[in-house]
């Protein structure tokens, strides 16, 4: 079976941790608008990941396939 690229996992990796940051940032935020801003954040992270997650099962099924054929 094959294995996502390392980097997409690093970058899945990174994205992960800006989510948290940014839901903990806006936890703690002093404003509402402040609050908004790292929710949004969060949401584009999580998007980012989960992007980057389905790249990774591409890059493992590609890598899989290629095994099979080569």
């Amino acid at each position: 079976m094959g294995d996502e690229d390392p980097q997409t996992g690093r970058m899945r990796a990174i994205q992960g941790e800006r989510e948290q940051v940014e839901r903990e940032y806006a936890q703690d935020a002093p404003t509402e608008e402040d609050t908004q801003t790292h929710q949004r954040r969060a949401d584009r992270a999580e998007y980012l990941k989960e992007k980057l997650r389905e790249r990774g099962e591409a890059e493992a099924e590609a890598d899989t396939d290629a095994a099979r054929d080569g």
